[in-house]
């Protein structure tokens, strides 16, 4: 298992020695293009600039087919393969290759993988490392390790640093993924600040967002907004919320991983405790 520092040190060396390499290759051309003539070597050099090029295109063949590779990660992480994902993640990670998309994917995908595993501080750190490099043509990941990000500091409670997070997004186009992610990732940070009012904008709007969401994060969505009802007295919505969660998961589940959601369901709460005593 590579480890967090590990991944970064071999992102920041290998940017770092990459562009290195491709300045150098882009001056031994000109030079050899201009010097070459008067000196009396064109053809030697113009050898060597074919190895040159061969050697780089090599590279670029299976850097292209790294990052066709890496296009597996996601799925892998979705379906709970992290063993899998581990041993090619860190495949990539470790193996040096002079184009930034690869260094950048594999960086990436590996935080993706610490966000599923919940270890927060590994994600934070890796997401953060990410996004101090110059993405280019890489700049969609920009959002997604924002929203990644934003996630982790919630976990580990840095009301702050998501707010931060949160915020660099708002100028930002986002996909319907993405915008779905935002807005469930802004209501548990609203509802930790008790920004009810807030979590009640364009309520029928977010719920609709929620009802295309996967069941784990539309039921917490949801669950989030029913208490935000509850809190700024609209019993409708409070009610009827809470049915359609409890119709998607347990909610003791639920409640248990976000105990603020308790009061949503405060009255079943209050009977599990008698029964809970008794044995």
């Amino acid at each position: 298992m590579i480890s967090t520092e590990v991944a970064i040190s071999k992102l920041r060396r290998d940017l770092t020695v990459g562009a290195m390499m491709k300045w150098i290759m882009i001056a031994g051309f000109a030079l050899a293009l201009v010097i070459g003539p008067f000196v009396g070597a064109r053809s030697e050099l113009l050898i060597g600039m074919a190895l040159l090029g061969a050697g780089w295109m090599a590279w670029g063949f299976r850097s292209f087919r790294d990052t066709h590779r890496a296009t597996q990660f996601p799925s892998l992480i979705a379906t709970g393969q992290f063993d899998v994902a581990e041993d090619q993640i860190e495949r990539l990670v470790r193996t040096f290759s002079p184009f930034k998309n690869v260094k950048l994917l594999g960086v990436h995908h590996l935080a993706m993988l610490r966000h599923a595993q919940s270890r927060w501080q590994d994600t934070a750190a890796l997401c953060r490392a990410l996004l101090r490099q110059r993405l280019g043509s890489m700049s969609g990941l920009n959002k997604t390790s924002r929203l990644i990000l934003a996630d982790a500091l919630l976990e580990m409670n840095d009301l702050p640093g998501a707010y931060e997070a949160i915020e660099r997004l708002y100028d930002q186009r986002l996909s319907l993924s993405e915008a779905m992610n935002l807005m469930a990732i802004q209501l548990d940070y609203e509802s930790r600040i008790g920004a009810w009012d807030s979590m009640m904008q364009n309520l029928a709007y977010k719920v609709q967002l929620a009802e295309v969401m996967n069941t784990a994060s539309s039921a917490r969505t949801q669950a989030l907004l029913a208490l935000a009802a509850k809190k700024t007295g609209r019993k409708d919505w409070h009610e009827w919320l809470r049915r359609r969660v409890e119709l998607l998961t347990d909610v003791q589940k639920l409640a248990t991983q976000r105990p603020l959601l308790w009061e949503v369901w405060e009255a079943e709460k209050r009977s599990q405790e008698p029964e809970a005593r008794s044995q």
